[in-house]
């Protein structure tokens, strides 16, 4: 198995029931196919960089997955049918991967979400909040200093 992560626009005016079912029929070739679905992180909607079919926005997801090349192939041929897909792009990663390996990093995502989840929870009920700055430190500045030439002061081309 390799592994592969899709990046995919699509409209950004889909609601979000298409967009989760467009995810979950990806989710299902891979499935099918004896893929491993790693992880699926919808991006949201954001302002695209230049016009894509006539569409200033589009809403971004990426899907990270282990599989064959035939899984790919597929899942490229549906979004290139597809008119709702403005754009994709699949990466192939690093190695060669195991089916239980991706579970078993699949799980641990899922507990490091929760407990995020938990302890902002917590956290925004509490009392004593804190906020962490990074703070810059300033560039140091080159200071720019401007020649004035008289015109005899300037050498000529051919000099």
């Amino acid at each position: 198995m390799q592994r592969y992560e899709i990046v995919a626009i699509v409209l950004a005016d889909l609601n979000e029931d298409d967009v989760t079912a467009l995810i979950e029929r990806i989710q299902t070739i891979i499935t099918d196919r004896k893929g491993v679905v790693a992880k699926v992180d919808k991006w949201g909607k954001r302002h695209l960089a230049y016009e894509i079919k006539k569409q200033k926005d589009g809403y971004y997801f990426l899907i990270d997955f282990a599989g064959d090349g035939p899984i790919v192939t597929e899942i490229e041929r549906n979004y290139k049918i597809d008119d709702r897909v403005l754009k994709f792009m699949t990466v192939k990663k690093e190695g060669a991967t195991t089916a239980e390996g991706i579970e078993q990093e699949a799980a641990a995502a899922e507990a490091k979400r929760t407990q995020a989840r938990a302890e902002s929870e917590a956290g925004s009920s509490g009392e004593g909040k804190t906020i962490n700055q990074i703070e810059k430190a300033p560039r140091e500045a080159k200071p720019y200093i401007k020649k004035n030439f008289n015109k005899e002061e300037v050498p000529a081309k051919g000099e």
